[in-house]
């Protein structure tokens, strides 16, 4: 594969890899099942190893969950970030983990090395935060950053104690699952199937659902439960190892997985645990989808530290998928906000796992043409999780029947979809003409990491596409004249149709970034978004070198590259974006709308404020994105490559081209030591 191939299914993987992420972690409405997402993960990971230099900053290895969806609950900025977690899906790579570990706290290859393990249950991250033994915050894990905030449902879990025993540090965040046993989530299904209520998918969406309600009183009626495996911050931590402190956790009161072990018999003694669980599952009263290791000394912990989302000290190490055999009884094809056709499969009706699968995801063309799917074909399902699964194989593509027709023209609005070059997505080429991509771009333009409009979901915006009153962005500004006609409408009050309107006026200055992000131009997501707007602060400036990078304009194109994780197809995107005479209409028309103020990033004063820095080596201490973050800090710039308006470069182990070409441009060098000392004189921390 050559680069530009590599570069282009990185991309498709980032946007595929967030949406799914939104689906599981904000929607609670996942798509495909657990191994399908671990698949494209772990090619995203091979791409990224093959070519380190195409790692974007929104790369699906560096994010943790997603934001929260929209939703009436608070939001809660956690003090510690709640990570992620690496996966294994093999005994090779559990033994390559520890001899990973041993060689980064530099340790002979037969040092032992105590691990705990515990089963992973299948559901909802939470963190409890307690002060002085109180429990005053309750909050979900969110984008890792960002979770909501669910102290009164909390309330009604029985499992999470109120208040803890004397002697417990004065600050402590207990972290654990929210998770529904099988035979409750069994029972509730009846109970909502009887009232006529939603029925859920399976016990984790049933948890989540249950556990992110405004009204605690709908939460007080779920059958939840808790277990603890962790903490964030902490005044002090009640023990020098992993299983000292779940030992505690369990003494104030927390339950914990009653499957937790110490071992230190290394890899062979990890894997007979993890396949002793294995057995056990299906006798489980509550879902599992692998085991978790975690080194157990935590001064060990603390030296290896993070990678971008997940610790190095721990792993999960996964459960093969669960397969049956169904039938392709149909395909349909969806179009998305960006014209991609993607077809779905329609499944015969089998149970797996004790879920009932009727959809599958297929990805794209090439995917059906792989498989030598047809309507008709007898396929072997898998899935990891209780969501929709992927096609395995094909049990009858030797069976005479005509090949499935990859339509060549929209089936919405009947233009030409085709595929560009290089790329595996077949797309409607009609843009905002195409009624499924118009809709979609006004969805996504108002969505929660957009302008985050309330009161303008799918099914209103359909309605007043359809009534004619929007037709783009613009449009939404204009419906304060609509005031009258919007009343008329079936099941609009006057109190529904002013916080409508309340919430369009509230964002007349939205966010640089933000209102970039919601224009929906393709490779341009929201870390993008923010990193161009970081060093261009207002959309004219990057409007202006768009335009003249597509003109040719090599040192436009220069500013726009140089800045960390924006490539050629960023900056090709953004030209054609305002090449187009509709799209720039569109932009113009719609900052008549609004006015976004200067974009700024806080920062503190520090001796490299305004100036540019760049990252090469390895580093050792922190990972790329916290030195990122932290010169963001400290009011510099983060670029990813050496030039003549490079000030600083922090050089690590390894430190190749960049450190040359730095020394024959005379730009000032520094280590990894040295930066901290400049980010400790600033009192910048991490």
């Amino acid at each position: 594969m050559n680069e530009a191939d590599a570069a282009n299914e990185l991309m498709r993987l980032a946007r595929e890899i967030a949406r799914h992420d939104r689906l599981y972690h904000a929607e609670d409405s996942p798509e495909i099942s657990d191994a399908a997402y671990d698949a494209l993960v772990r090619r995203n990971a091979e791409l990224e190893a093959a070519f380190p230099h195409l790692i974007r900053p929104d790369s699906p290895t560096r994010k943790v969950g997603h934001a929260i969806a929209a939703s009436p609950l608070g939001k809660v900025t956690h003090e510690v970030r709640m990570m992620s977690l690496d996966n294994a899906f093999s005994p090779d790579e559990v033994a390559e983990w520890l001899a990973r570990m041993r060689r980064f706290l530099n340790l002979p290859d037969d040092a032992p090395l105590a691990c705990t393990a515990e089963d992973k249950i299948d559901g909802l991250s939470c963190s409890l935060r307690y002060e002085n033994g109180v429990l005053v915050r309750a909050a979900t894990r969110g984008d890792g950053q960002v979770g909501e905030d669910v102290t009164a449902n909390v309330a009604h879990i029985p499992d999470i104690p109120q208040n803890l025993p004397a002697g417990v540090p004065a600050i402590f965040e207990v972290r654990g699952e929210v998770y529904m046993e099988k035979q409750a989530f069994t029972a509730l299904n009846a109970a909502q199937h009887e009232a006529g209520g939603k029925i859920f998918a399976n016990p984790r969406n049933a948890a989540a659902g249950s556990l992110r309600q405004k009204d605690a009183s709908v939460t007080a009626k779920r059958p939840l439960r808790f277990w603890a495996h962790g903490w964030g911050a902490a005044s002090a931590v009640p023990g020098t190892t992993q299983s000292e402190v779940v030992a505690m956790l369990r003494a104030w009161g927390f339950p914990v997985s009653p499957l937790f072990v110490r071992i230190e018999g290394g890899a062979d003694a990890l894997i007979a645990h993890f396949d002793a669980i294995g057995k056990a599952r299906p006798s489980l009263p509550y879902d599992i989808d692998g085991v978790v290791y975690k080194l157990d000394r935590l001064d060990w912990q603390e030296r290896l530290g993070f990678v971008a989302k997940a610790p190095r000290w721990a792993l999960a190490h996964k459960f093969p998928a669960e397969r049956a055999e169904t039938v392709v009884e149909a395909i349909d094809i969806q179009v998305g906000r960006t014209g991609k056709l993607t077809p779905v499969g329609r499944l015969a009706p089998v149970l797996v796992g004790g879920v009932t699968v009727t959809n599958v995801t297929l990805h794209n063309r090439d995917e059906i043409a792989r498989l030598g799917l047809r309507v008709g074909d007898r396929v072997v399902i898998q899935r990891a999780g209780d969501v929709i699964p992927q096609v395995v194989e094909n049990l009858t593509r030797d069976e005479p029947r005509p090949a499935f027709a990859f339509p060549d023209h929209c089936p919405e609005c009947r233009s030409e979809a085709v595929a560009e070059e290089g790329e595996v997505d077949v797309r409607c080429t009609a843009g905002l003409i195409c009624p499924a991509q118009r809709t979609q771009r006004l969805e996504h333009f108002v969505s929660r990491k957009a302008l985050d409009i309330e009161g303008l979901g799918e099914k209103t915006i359909a309605q007043f596409f359809a009534l004619g009153w929007l037709e783009s962005p613009a449009d939404i500004y204009r419906l304060r004249r609509r005031r009258s006609d919007i009343l008329a409408l079936e099941g609009w009050q006057e109190k529904s149709v002013d916080n409508l309107l309340a919430a369009i006026e509230a964002k007349r200055a939205p966010d640089a970034a933000r209102l970039l992000f919601a224009l929906g131009i393709r490779h341009v997501g929201e870390v993008t978004a923010r990193d161009l707007m970081k060093n261009f602060h207002e959309l004219p400036v990057l409007r202006s070198l768009a335009e003249r990078a597509h003109a040719g304009d090599a040192e436009a194109a220069g500013d726009l590259v140089s800045i960390d994780g924006i490539g050629p197809s960023v900056v090709e995107a953004l030209g054609d974006f305002f090449h187009e005479p509709h799209n720039v209409a569109v932009w113009e028309d719609l900052l008549n709308e609004v006015t976004p103020p200067r974009f700024e990033v806080k920062t503190i004063a520090s001796r490299v404020a305004g100036k540019t820095v760049v990252f090469t080596g390895k580093l050792e201490t922190m990972s790329r994105d916290e030195a990122k973050a932290q010169a963001e800090r400290l009011g510099a710039k983060a670029a990813g490559s050496v030039s003549a308006k490079t000030d600083l470069l922090v050089a690590g182990p390894g430190a190749g081209s960049k450190l040359k070409k730095a020394a024959e441009l005379g730009i000032e060098v520094t280590d990894e030591a040295g930066w901290a000392a400049i980010v400790a004189e600033a009192g910048g921390g991490a």
